[in-house]
């Protein structure tokens, strides 16, 4: 569907608003096009037209102003890029940050200054960049797909927010995704690497890092995090052909936070948290704001600004926790009205983990989230209210932090929610989920296996959400998770049996 949008109406009401919004979302998903592996010349070509697309867009110049930090990798690369994000914005930059993908909106993956952009910004920026596309694109330069499409409107916004950084999170593999049109950026990161998209990236380590080392370029320093062997070859065979160094970001050592947590949970967030801190230290020396590095003699030593930037990080649906507030509010009426708390509170544990790795890590995570106590603000409060130490100002940042965490009772109940895409195996990532939290003591009592299908409806859209049970939903790949599911809980020994079964 096409669309026009007078960004001069600032006064539109909002139902015209939701219809604008509702058109730009049916013109984006009319570019939607499915990716596969293809041959290597072709890729190359099509990759080249996103310059075209600049040159209709007259962004050219402007991208080539922007002061990127460009980011790469298989797991981790979001998580590091809004690490780095806030880490700047704590320094006092203004901050453009892009990533990839949203959980419920298109507009949560544009951010500026740390805050999802309005609906009212996206659709200035968005029909600005469509309508002039549809003008000139040919047949031998055809409309962007969806990817592309969403990459352009970015650097529009950002060009026309007048950011101090951008912050880029690649969207697929690296050489020939639609950030890499950035052609200087300031610093490159590639984060921890694994096997994932084998059928667009290849089926090998070698081959996987060889996409994500695209994004190399000649004079611009590159980091990466430990890496396997065959992956870490790659990635310092691609820097030495073109001259640039490679450094090699050790995770964060958690004693530098001055007894604070990072905002993101999990223990591999130390690793991105780590590569966070070098791009940014690198960012800010080759920008000629070395003068916030705040010279010590001690390669542990991170700033104040970074400090901040770390343990205020927010990054929903990566190991997130989201209590229920009316399953709350009903346990608050029945213990005042009746004297009774029986209730309970219903708490969602979420997390995008889409890999072996990641499954694992995911695992550890939400099993320890579960067992850990509530954490006291005031540990937080012995910390920052020495004076001598000048942290006291962070005090109200934390506050929702700490009070995220919850207690649970002994007779709690897990339930797992799962639903991956066809493309990947779940043979692959269930069983990483079954054992690492048996090992660790925590037994699902049910599993729903759930289709993609939104049944949310945005406040203020005048869309009808697609009724529940609809005969029209196709289960049969839920089935297959679920027999996946099953198979594992059949398979398990001892303690391993104690998992319940599944529903979809």
């Amino acid at each position: 569907m096409e669309g026009k949008f007078n960004r001069s109406d600032a006064g539109q009401n909002q139902s015209s608003l939701s219809l604008s919004y509702e058109a730009a979302i049916d013109a984006i998903s009319s570019t939607i096009t499915r990716r596969k592996r293809v041959d290597s010349t072709n890729v190359a070509n099509e990759f080249l037209i996103m310059f075209e697309y600049l040159k209709i867009l007259e962004l050219e110049d402007s991208l080539s102003k922007l002061k990127v930090i460009h980011v790469a990798g298989t797991k981790g690369k979001g998580s590091t890029c809004a690490f780095s994000e806030s880490i700047l914005r704590a320094c006092g930059f203004r901050t453009g940050l892009f990533t990839s993908p949203h959980l419920i909106d298109l507009c949560e993956r544009y951010r500026i200054d740390g805050l999802e952009i309005s609906q009212e910004k996206f659709l200035a920026n968005f029909w600005w960049c469509w309508d002039r596309l549809k003008d000139n694109c040919t047949k031998d330069v055809p409309m962007p797909n969806y990817f592309r499409l969403l990459t352009l409107v970015a650097f529009k916004i950002f060009t026309s927010e007048k950011v101090d950084v951008v912050i880029l999170e690649v969207g697929l593999g690296g050489k020939y995704d639609a950030t890499n049109a950035v052609k200087s950026p300031i610093v490159c990161g590639i984060s921890s690497l694994g096997f994932d998209h084998m059928e667009i990236l290849g089926n090998t380590l070698s081959q996987i890092a060889g996409e994500k080392a695209g994004i190399f370029k000649p004079g611009v320093p590159a980091i990466t995090v430990p890496q396997p062997e065959e992956a870490m070859k790659v990635l310092q065979d691609t820097a030495s052909h073109l001259s640039i160094p490679l450094q090699l970001a050790s995770p964060l050592d958690a004693t530098t936070l001055r007894g604070l947590k990072l905002s993101l949970a999990g223990d591999h967030q130390y690793i991105n948290a780590g590569l966070a801190v070098a791009l940014c230290r690198t960012w800010l020396s080759s920008t000629g704001h070395s003068d916030l590095l705040e010279s010590v003699d001690d390669d542990r030593y991170i700033p104040k600004p970074f400090i901040k930037g770390l343990v205020t990080t927010n990054f929903p649906g990566r190991s997130q926790v989201i209590p229920d507030p009316y399953t709350r509010s009903y346990q608050q009426h029945s213990e005042g009205e009746a004297g009774n708390g029986d209730a309970g509170e219903l708490c969602f544990y979420l997390d995008g983990a889409h890999s072996p790795e990641s499954m694992e890590e995911c695992a550890k995570w939400f099993s320890q989230a579960i067992k850990k106590e509530k954490q006291s603000i005031s540990e937080a409060r012995e910390v920052f209210n020495e004076t001598e130490n000048g942290y006291s100002s962070l005090l109200p940042d934390l506050e929702q932090q700490f009070h995220s965490k919850e207690n649970f009772s002994n007779n709690s109940k897990q339930i797992l929610i799962f639903n991956c895409m066809a493309e990947r195996d779940p043979r692959l990532l269930l069983p990483r989920l079954f054992h690492t939290c048996a090992l660790h003591g925590v037994h699902f009592n049910g599993a729903f296996f759930v289709p993609n299908q939104l049944s949310f409806n945005q406040v203020g859209s005048s869309l009808t959400p697609a009724a529940t049970g609809s005969p029209n939903v196709n289960l049969s790949w839920q089935l297959t998770l679920q027999r996946t599911w099953e198979n594992i809980i059949r398979g398990g020994k001892g303690k391993l049996s104690q998992h319940k079964g599944s529903h979809f």
